[in-house]
């Protein structure tokens, strides 16, 4: 089978990490190809916020956790956190920003890193508390949150796919 598509097979999302932080090369890496990702009319214009700050990290770890409504890490340990933003004024960039999501995941596994999209990046950013932390970032404009995408090393064995559930394909000829 040809790589890529056996890459794409592959991938799973990954809900318990190490500590250890990921280098530089493999981050960048991983959001270059995140920024190749498809994009409606070509206009590139949602963005991705690498936080690999591990106060940052926390803050919004604890701020996912009190919209999700649980005591438990909402980013597993993952010591890298993608969060990819799409501007409010375009009527694609959801579309494109989870195209950006989906390159992300594949580029981390690509790179031997696990994965996971994480939600509630909306209401996270939604919140006074999420523009106050955009705004301190030096984000300007109107952004919706789409998701985080959490990095790092695996800690234990990537999960298996569980099989495709069937009558989800229709072909018209």
């Amino acid at each position: 089978m040809n790589a890529e598509l056996q890459a794409l097979k592959e991938r799973r999302s990954v809900r318990k990490y190490k500590a250890d932080m990921v280098p530089q090369e493999l981050i960048d890496q991983v959001i270059e190809a995140g920024l190749y990702a498809a994009s409606g009319h070509g206009e590139q214009d949602s963005i991705i916020v690498a936080v690999t700050n591990k106060e940052v990290r926390d803050k919004l770890s604890q701020m996912n956790r009190a919209i999700m409504g649980t005591k438990s890490d909402t980013f597993y340990g993952a010591p890298v956190v993608l969060i990819v933003l799409a501007p409010k004024s375009n009527k694609n960039a959801i579309y494109d920003a989870s195209l950006i999501m989906g390159n992300l995941m594949q580029a981390a596994h690509a790179v031997g890193l696990g994965s996971c999209w994480i939600n509630r990046a909306k209401e996270e950013f939604a919140s006074e508390e999420g523009k106050q932390l955009l705004k301190e970032w030096g984000i300007e404009g109107e952004y919706e949150g789409v998701g985080h995408c959490i990095l790092g090393y695996t800690d234990g064995t990537v999960p298996q796919a569980a099989p495709r559930k069937v009558n989800r394909v229709f072909y018209v000829k």
